[in-house]
């Protein structure tokens, strides 16, 4: 079975890369930087759905788009999640965190309304982000 983005990620996601297991996408929400990584497996909704292996994968992934979000931002902490409550499909949010931001110290999830990066500021923010993790993409 081939594998399908679901509808509202690629809604709200713009397409950074993609490394061994996940296609990397930045959230349209200029508030905060905020990346997704999504498996390329289709039917997981889940991380347990995963191989042991992908897992592992997952975990590596994860830590290293962290590291360079951290870079990159200068974060104060960098959160990272899979809720899949309205997005089924498995995702990991690794999101960018400033004290002072539009919600700190709460969460992210449902607050207020989405900032659109403008087309500039958006080409901008993924090619430094390419250039950042150039290194690992397939």
């Amino acid at each position: 079975m081939s594998f399908h983005l679901d509808a509202r990620l690629g809604q709200d996601t713009l397409p950074v890369g993609r490394l061994e297991l996940c296609d990397i996408r930045l959230l349209n929400d200029a508030r905060w930087p905020w990346l997704v990584l999504v498996p390329q497996r289709s039917d997981c909704s889940e991380i347990f759905d995963l191989s042991n292996d992908e897992q592992l994968q997952l975990a590596r992934e994860t830590a290293l788009i962290s590291k360079m979000l951290q870079k990159n931002s200068s974060a104060d902490k960098i959160n990272t999640g899979a809720l899949g409550n309205i997005v089924r499909q498995l995702h990991v949010h690794v999101i960018a965190r400033f004290e002072g931001d539009a919600n700190w110290p709460g969460p992210v999830w449902g607050f207020g309304t989405a900032e659109r990066y403008s087309e500039a500021a958006a080409r901008l923010l993924i090619s430094q982000l390419q250039s950042e993790i150039k290194p690992h993409v397939f």
